[in-house]
């Protein structure tokens, strides 16, 4: 019987279903273009989007619920192997369930020439067979403790559909399953975001010249988690309760506390860490939007959903993860280019621009110009990683003495 690694050399389908961060991430880059893209050509002409969604409906679904599921679909495919030890998804299941998502995009798109019920239920659909093959995978390998990812899949894929709900009777981008959706996503950076930041920080700084280390998971981090889990749940849920803001702000302190605890300072050398920091610097900022809400011009809802987490936390560390991931499973060394660089800049600037014009509405064209900026951005990524994601893993030349 062959072992898992002779299995996988003997693959000999398409490169790019040989492991799940291929096309996920690949779709995942292109379509934060793309959608961007579409989005401004939207607004700019004036036009509707031809989808039974609002415009605005669309707009927060693609990024938070199209291009996230991507994200999370590539990650698990690539790590849960290294969970259960069994040979990766990959082949045709990877190519059907890329399909899959794919068609969730352009049925949402062109919806309204839909009967009305198809789109929303083939972009569920999507999540629902990601965790059929997740919990196929984990069980078979019995890694019985990794079957909690099936509660996150449900959890995502419950707000999705009552997202769907929302925007079909009144509107989604005010509603419950907009929130609980960007809630879920926030916790999840925060939990794994908690582990991996301060680890993968530890040992590149292990390698430099002496000095404040990442501080190690304790109490301070649980507790922070376990309120900040609270602030999200109220935002969620009672967005203008008397006790939201002030949760908010408790939880916006302590994250930039435990941040701090990160030795993030010592991470600017090294891009492919330093932006993990940064992305995750828009977690405590944006629930200390949410507490300052009142004293923002143009911002006095609680109820409405900070760039901060959507283009900041979840824009710019699930692209750290996507370079990452790409570079390090298709044999690069784990080091920043002067192309993963910009990359990085662009989508920054991006969200910084971005930031500036939800507290100055108005500012049309810093608006544009933050669209711009991530259209570059994630289009380079799609691009520039085009031969990672289609070209086999690069294999070390042994040492030669």
């Amino acid at each position: 019987m062959k072992t898992t690694s002779e299995r996988r050399r003997s693959y000999n389908g398409p490169v790019f279903f040989s492991l799940g961060f291929r096309p996920f991430f690949f779709g995942a880059g292109l379509w934060a273009a793309v959608a961007m893209a579409l989005w401004v050509v939207f607004l700019t002409a004036g036009i509707g989007v031809p989808s039974r969604l609002s415009g605005v409906d669309w707009h927060l679904h693609e990024f938070l619920f199209g291009y996230t599921s991507a994200v999370i679909a590539g990650f698990l495919l690539t790590a849960v192997p290294n969970w259960t030890g069994r040979m990766p998804v990959m082949g045709w299941p990877v190519a059907a369930l890329a399909g899959l998502w794919l068609a969730g995009r352009v049925a949402l798109l062109f919806s309204l020439y839909l009967p009305p019920l198809m789109a929303p239920i083939i972009d569920l659909s999507f999540i629902a067979v990601l965790a059929l093959i997740i919990a196929r995978e984990v069980i078979a390998g019995k890694n019985w403790r990794n079957l909690k990812v099936l509660i996150i899949l449900a959890l995502i894929g419950g707000a999705n559909g009552l997202f769907h709900y929302e925007a079909y009777t009144t509107a989604g981008y005010d509603g419950y399953g907009i929130r609980a959706g960007v809630a879920l996503v926030i916790m999840l950076i925060m939990v794994v975001g908690g582990r991996i930041i301060p680890s993968f920080t530890r040992n590149w700084l292990m390698r430099q010249p002496a000095g404040r280390l990442p501080a190690p998971m304790g109490n301070f981090d649980k507790t922070t988690m376990a309120l900040s889990g609270i602030a999200l749940l109220l935002w969620a849920v009672f967005p203008e309760a008397i006790a939201t803001r002030p949760m908010a702000a408790l939880a916006g302190v302590l994250n930039l506390i435990r941040l701090a605890r990160w030795a993030s300072e010592r991470t600017f050398k090294e891009p492919l860490l330093a932006i993990l920091h940064i992305g995750f610097f828009f977690i405590p900022y944006g629930f200390l939007t949410i507490a300052a809400g009142d004293l923002l011009p143009g911002w006095s809802r609680a109820s409405q959903i900070p760039h901060a987490w959507t283009a900041g936390a979840i824009g710019l560390v699930t692209l750290a993860m996507l370079t990452r991931t790409s570079l390090g499973h298709s044999g690069h060394p784990l080091k920043a280019t002067k192309t993963v660089s910009a990359i990085y800049a662009l989508v920054l600037l991006g969200v910084l621009m971005r930031i500036t014009g939800e507290f100055l509405p108005d500012v049309e064209p810093l608006l544009h110009a933050a669209a711009t900026f991530w259209i570059l951005g994630f289009g380079l990524f799609a691009i520039a990683f085009i031969p990672i994601f289609f070209k086999p893993r690069v294999q070390k030349m042994p040492n030669m003495r």
